[in-house]
């Protein structure tokens, strides 16, 4: 990004305080900032502060006689390379998608002929509502730029995606957008909205909890987050899905059929009364064994030292059942296989085995903070063979598996 310039716009949300921190790794990169502070912005990060890294005065006011004199609002971005928007509030994006200009930020936006970028940052369910997801709509088919949202936890003590992208992917995101690099990280924005009209698709997410007693049970490792991210990355391109989720800490998208299960004999219950289906993504976690001998009452300490015998029985295996059915097979069954070692060799066994047609593999060892994280390293294996993607937010992944999906079925 040597000799770059970028006219980063910095909204008005928490997550300006890792603007700082963007900002220098834009000048360890070589790039030039031009920082312009929304008035909501400066509630959360301060012009020095900005003006000091960036090595150049802050811009705030649109009536600013020193440089509206000559119309400087215009001569901002005729002299960029690309502009940054990070972070986009819900209201950002809002006046970008209907051509608002009542501040210098929103005036910039809509004056530039160059290339945009934006970060979007705010609470779950303002990133889910039915109006900034028609935004969100908007600003693809307009050609900006997007990456992340990340999920995760947030400010407001609520889990789910939202999180502005980490400054080390939008640095990458710009580096893509500037030619400076392979594409990794930028969005799926050429895929049309509709591209999955029409189609229904079941998606399986969380974990499942299997009873021990009644205050005990047997579970994994799974937030939900990326089965929810998967169900909203397929809403937003048109599909009906039937959204079956274990006791999962992230809350289940809006716009999708919920139907909420305890057990993987519950869940399996719920995919065949979803039937039939175009699609259906296994991204569940799905125990794979129950108790046989579960007690209906707890299980008490009796001070012998000796430990309750329990007799485990296998559950019922969702994704072979489902890729393996004679009518009413969905055209294409995505499984997932999270491993901790050997994870292609043993996920391009597992598609085989199980009768899929594609593997999204990751592996999920305690150090890659995979588990329960906000972001992800998968490998798509089909019968085609292996592809690496690099890693990225979890919404990031969903939207690239949707655009394929979108592809794949048409």
């Amino acid at each position: 990004m040597d000799g770059k310039r970028i006219l980063l716009i910095i909204g008005g949300g928490i997550a300006a305080y890792k603007i700082p921190a963007l900002i220098r790794l834009f000048k360890g990169a070589g790039a030039e900032v031009t920082p312009v502070l929304t008035r909501a912005g400066a509630e959360f990060t301060t012009p020095m502060a900005v003006s000091v890294l960036a090595g150049e005065a802050v811009h705030q006011d649109l009536f600013d006689i020193s440089t509206e004199a000559e119309i400087g609002h215009i001569a901002l971005t005729r002299n960029a390379d690309l502009v940054v928007v990070a972070p986009a509030t819900a209201d950002l994006m809002a006046k970008m998608a209907h051509g608002l200009a009542d501040d210098l930020a929103s005036t910039l936006l809509l004056a530039s002929n160059k290339q945009v970028l934006i970060a979007p940052a705010m609470n779950v369910r303002m990133w889910d509502h039915p109006a900034t997801r028609r935004n969100l709509a908007t600003l693809r088919e307009d050609g900006i730029l997007i990456v992340g949202p990340d999920a995760g936890a947030m400010a407001c003590g609520e889990f789910g995606s939202g999180r502005m992208a980490e400054p080390e992917a939008i640095i990458a995101a710009t580096q893509d957008a500037l030619g400076a690099a392979p594409l990794r990280l930028m969005p799926q924005d050429k895929v049309a909205p509709g591209a999955l009209a029409g189609k229904h698709i079941i998606v399986t997410s969380g974990p499942t909890h299997e009873p021990i007693d009644p205050v005990r049970y047997i579970a994994n490792r799974s937030s939900g987050a990326q089965g929810t991210a998967i169900a909203a990355a397929l809403r937003d391109l048109g599909a009906k899905i039937s959204f079956v989720t274990g006791p999962a800490s992230v809350a289940p998208p809006d716009g999708v059929d919920v139907i909420a299960v305890e057990t993987a004999q519950q869940m399996r219950d719920a995919v065949e009364a979803a039937l039939p289906a175009d699609a259906a993504v296994m991204a569940a976690a799905v125990a794979d064994w129950q108790v046989k001998n579960a007690s209906g009452s707890k299980i008490k300490k009796d001070g012998s030292g000796t430990f309750p015998a329990l007799d485990f029985t296998e559950n019922p295996d969702i994704l072979a059942w489902v890729s393996k059915l004679m009518n009413g097979r969905p055209e294409l069954v995505v499984g997932f296989a999270a491993e901790t070692d050997d994870v292609i060799a043993h996920a391009t066994a597992k598609r085989l085995r199980k009768g899929c047609d594609w593997i999204v593999a990751n592996d999920v060892s305690p150090e890659t903070g995979i588990m329960g994280g906000a972001e992800n390293t998968v490998t798509l294996i089909t019968e085609d063979g292996a592809e690496d993607w690099p890693r990225m937010g979890k919404d990031e992944v969903a939207r690239r598996l949707a655009q394929r999906m979108a592809d794949a079925l048409g």
